[in-house]
């Protein structure tokens, strides 16, 4: 029994060490503990790494001009196969070289979409906390006006703003930004309505803090979670329409290097080599499956029900 009580036990090291002191752990401290166990989320980050870095690399690492054509007037050289002598992926429809025009169709596609859903947080989250703190009519009269948005498809509603305002990268930046401010409003105004009258809220209040304290501190802090999670899930759904509008000739135009308007591009030469016209969907599909997996993971490891 003696040596049983004063056997040296293993040092406890990392998570569990600090659950067995009793310290407190944070929240985002604890996520980030679930995320580094999640191995699918950890490919999928990483292929994203790989993915943006290609993109931001591309004027360093490109072997041609993405806008050149390398055939001099030879035929021979168009729809080159993948592996092609000086073009290891092939080249499109008028000689150009594929690997070139996917890194920097890659630059052009990320910021189509990343961009419309960090400015619909921006706004969406200013809308939405606005509604749900201050409520009332005013609540009422902003998310009505936010429903009307949900009458249309998303994708429906980003095709009539980009024709009204008309082709190239501005206006599809503008059409998705407006498309996905309206859900990510119903989302900070929900989790704002929820946290208002909360417990804590109103000791804040009772001990003499002002809206704008009170906002900036406890409303915002739990806001930011259940937003990061939501536009994150919302980049694979940019990164597609983005590439979908610049197919139907609405986003992007030519000779511009973008994911989309080389598929419609290379549309014709499918029964040429197909293999050359799908490597900007298969670019498309692994970015936003990339980007759908990460906010999996970032969902579950911020879920506090786990």
């Amino acid at each position: 029994m003696r040596d049983a009580i004063t056997q040296p036990q293993p040092a406890e090291t990392g998570f569990a060490a600090e659950a067995l002191a009793a310290k407190p752990i944070s929240h985002w401290k604890l996520a980030w503990w679930r995320l580094r166990r999640d191995k699918v989320t950890l490919v999928a980050a990483v292929l994203l790494v790989l993915i943006i870095l290609a993109a931001l690399l591309a004027p360093v690492i490109s072997p041609h001009d993405p806008n050149l054509a390398s055939y001099n007037g030879n035929i021979v050289n168009r729809i080159a196969p993948i592996g092609a002598p000086e073009h290891l992926l092939g080249t499109d429809e008028q000689g150009r070289d594929m690997l070139s025009r996917l890194l920097w169709g890659g630059r052009m596609t990320l910021l189509a979409g990343v961009l419309p859903v960090f400015v619909a947080s921006v706004l969406g989250s200013l809308l939405g906390i606005t509604a749900g703190f201050i409520g009332g009519r005013l609540n009422m009269l902003l998310m009505r006006f936010n429903d009307m948005f949900y009458a249309f498809p998303f994708i429906l509603l980003a095709i009539a703003i980009s024709g009204a305002l008309g082709p190239g990268l501005n206006n599809t930046l503008i059409a998705l930004s407006l498309v996905f401010t309206p859900p990510i409003a119903r989302v900070a105004e929900s989790v704002t309505t929820s946290v208002r009258s909360m417990d804590f809220v109103e000791s804040a209040r009772a001990s003499g803090s002002g809206d704008l304290a009170i906002i900036r501190y406890h409303i915002v802090s739990n806001v930011v979670g259940p937003i990061i999670v939501y536009a994150s899930t919302l980049v694979g759904v940019s990164i597609i329409a983005a590439a979908g509008l610049s197919f139907l000739g609405l986003g992007v135009s030519p000779p511009s290097a973008e994911w989309g308007i080389m598929l419609n591009t290379l549309r014709q030469s499918i029964y040429i080599d197909p293999w050359v016209p799908a490597l900007p969907g298969m670019m498309i599909f692994l970015t936003s499956m990339s980007f759908n997996l990460v906010s999996d993971g970032m969902r579950d490891a911020l879920d506090v029900r786990l």
